[in-house]
């Protein structure tokens, strides 16, 4: 970017170049690490060199790899990947000579799992065994120690050869060097062990080494953990102490980690306010001389550009919000913020699918790590193209089809886009999915799509339009159980309450306990008088952060809110409540529930509804729940009329008719679903 063109932008502390002394960063922005699930296959790396050539492309000034592990011990699930020998080498440089084609720098992360690896190899400075893994630790020998310093040099060595501008150390999240630092996970009595000067021991010896290997013009940025988040965590005068440290050991500029993956404290979900922990970040910046970087719940342009404007961080990280759009910087350069289609911090088709063992993508972005796979060309003959609701899955497919040259024509019978999102977007933390729909609006304009609302189209009525292709979107409508009393005023569903705002009583029950069901628990939990999203001081509160870290770990006692009403959330399953949830953030959702007093009941069969409540029985149990309404969240039916009917046959020359989303498998309400189909339809159209 030009010095004209900069002086013009509205975030032109962002966009300016970092000089590290050795090397420029073209500017501040920083795609973090972030697992895909294709590091770990050597037949992946075309796909993977693919994946980061778009992000470069799309003018982020750092990139950082997902985690490659040093060694065989450091593996975070079996045969992960790993950089450990000369013949592994090739595979990276696929990576490396894609991003520097277009302009861009990228690091290697080196990430030892330790006692969080899905493997039975796993070693740790204790033998104790994690919360989230099956397999407990060996504790690593003096000689291992050792062993595992040279394996890291090792693998920067190799890195270096790969083309990789430099390497991030993974010390935080609670992986292997954040296991040394901390007396949660390192009982020892040696010289790793007991004081901060000793557990802080392998990470330092780690940092120098690697230095001395590499030579003073190769980037070695560390992770450091800045708020542990876990009991047993280190206070902030230790998170100092070993900062400057490592700054004396040799690293040229800091990333921050907020929390251990074990944590009870979210800390990238949707409902954490953005840039919550920043402040921490800058903090760390006032006790080392090296540039820092904040990073945790930053996604958009504006906050990014106040923390850089204030002098508080020298760059910000951003891993998910460059799944959501590669072209981010680029977009913010050019003044088109209003196009950035924003990561709403759900983590379905991200976290959980690293979780899980499956490759990462993103919901609101359906291409995230399948650039070579859904792509989106120029279709070889115009069509006319109907999409017929406005939901997720029908915006995905109006722009993606328009966006591959169709004439596309988007129908939906309310007075607005968005369907379900709608709804979601009024829950209490779940405020980012506007910021989906103000994409897609936006899109739609830019595309050409021709958007009438209020009108429920029939089929005839299309057929009449002479379309080549007509796309059923229509989404879904509430199924009501065959209870006794179903029909009564005080029986509502989930559209009543996030939709049409109907008023309730302070004693609710709820059944049905999906995705649907919990967000209707919080979004009744809530006052409707008080003001949202909450702020940075209100949730540091209701989760018990200290921001300051004067207690070790910053974790202090919490102070969650009044609940507004009393609930009570019921499913016919035997399965824990919530059990269907996101493996990431469903935890979040119990938690929040259960912290403001709501019955959780499973194995419930429900008798009738009358003017004294809901009768139900629970494990043969005969139970009266003495509520004022009940909500309906017990799943859904497609709606699906305007596909033609099983078996009629097709006149020559007639439209194809297609259904996606909701109109197609109706279940549990899933835009990532929705979504990706809608992409995937069009694209083939």
């Amino acid at each position: 970017m030009n010095a004209m063109s900069l002086s013009r932008t509205a975030h032109p502390h962002l966009l300016q170049p970092l000089d590290l002394g050795f090397t420029t960063l073209r500017n501040r922005v920083m795609m973090g690490s972030m697992h895909t699930g294709l590091e770990d296959r050597f037949y992946n790396y075309g796909k993977l060199a693919a994946y980061f050539r778009e992000r470069a492309k799309g003018g982020v000034g750092l990139i950082v790899t997902g985690g490659i592990s040093p060694n065989r011990q450091g593996w975070l699930l079996p045969f992960g990947g790993t950089l450990n020998s000369i013949f592994d080498v090739r595979n990276h440089r696929k990576v490396t000579q894609a991003v520097h084609e277009e302009g861009g720098k990228i690091l290697m992360q080196i990430l030892h799992s330790g006692r969080y690896g899905y493997q039975p190899f796993v070693v740790s400075a204790s033998a104790i065994k994690s919360p989230i893994s099956m397999f407990k630790p060996k504790a690593l020998t003096v000689s291992g120690i050792r062993s595992t310093v040279k394996a890291y040099v090792r693998c920067a060595k190799l890195a270096q050869q790969a083309g990789y501008d430099g390497v991030e150390i993974m010390g935080s999240e609670g992986y292997l060097l954040n296991q040394f630092l901390c007396i949660r996970s390192n009982k020892r009595t040696d010289a790793y062990g007991g004081s901060i000067e000793n557990r802080m021991r392998l990470a330092v010896e780690i940092v120098s080494q690697v230095r001395a290997a590499v030579g003073p013009s190769f980037i070695l940025m560390y992770r450091h953990s800045i708020l542990d988040l876990v009991e047993g965590g280190n206070s902030w005068p230790e998170v100092v102490q070993v900062a400057q440290a490592l700054e004396t050991a040799g690293v040229t500029l800091f990333n921050t980690g907020i929390g251990w993956h074990e944590a009870r404290t979210p800390t990238i979900v949707t409902s954490v306010p953005r840039a919550a922990f920043a402040s921490v970040a800058g903090r760390l910046k006032q006790a080392v001389t090296v540039p820092v970087i904040a990073s945790n719940r930053i996604n958009m342009p504006d906050d990014a550009e106040a923390l850089i404007a204030s002098g508080s961080v020298d760059m910000v990280s951003m891993a998910r919000p460059f799944l959501a759009d590669s072209q981010w910087v680029n977009k913010v350069a050019a003044g088109r913020v209003d196009e950035i289609n924003t990561c709403i911090g759900c983590n379905q088709a991200c976290l959980d699918h690293t979780f899980a063992n499956k490759r990462a993508s993103c919901l609101v972005n359906p291409r995230a790590g399948y650039e070579t796979e859904l792509v989106y060309r120029n279709a070889t003959r115009k069509k006319k193209v109907a999409v017929v609701g406005a939901g997720p899955a029908g915006l995905s497919a109006a722009t993606v089809a328009a966006e591959c040259g169709h004439d596309v024509t988007l129908f939906d019978s309310s007075d607005r886009v968005g369907g379900q999102f709608n709804m979601a977007m009024q829950v209490p933390g779940k405020e980012e999915f506007s910021q989906t729909l103000r994409y897609f609006a936006r899109r739609l304009e830019v595309t050409g799509v021709r958007v009438q609302l209020g009108q429920r189209m029939t089929r005839e009525q299309l057929l009449e339009q002479n379309f080549d292709e007509i796309v059923v979107a229509t989404g879904i409508v509430p199924r009501t159980p065959r209870i006794p009393g179903v029909e009564r005023t005080n029986v509502v569903t989930y559209l009543d309450v996030l939709q049409r705002k109907m008023v309730l009583g302070s004693r609710v029950a709820i059944i049905g306990a999906g995705g649907i069901g919990f967000d209707v628990g919080e979004f009744l939990l809530h006052d409707p008088a008080v003001a949202l999203p909450v702020s940075i001081e209100d949730w540091c509160r209701e989760w018990g952060v200290d921001l300051q870290a004067q207690s070790n770990g910053g974790l202090v006692p919490a102070e969650p809110a009044k609940p507004y009403r009393q609930l009570y959330l019921l499913q016919r399953k035997t399965a824990r409540v919530g059990a269907g949830l996101g493996k990431t953030s469903g935890w979040v959702h119990r938690a929040v529930l259960q912290r403001n007093g709501v019955q959780m009941l499973s194995g419930v069969d429900y008798q009738k509804i009358d003017d004294a409540g809901l009768h139900i029985t629970v494990n043969g149990e005969a139970r009266l729940l003495a509520v004022d309404h009940v909500v309906l969240c017990a799943g859904q039916e497609s709606l699906c009329e305007l596909m033609p009917p099983a078996g009629a046959t097709t006149a020559p020359g007639a439209p194809r008719f297609h259904t996606i989303g909701g109109a197609a498998l109706a279940g549990e309400l899933d835009a990532k679903r929705a979504i990706r189909e809608g992409a995937v339809l069009a694209a083939s159209l």
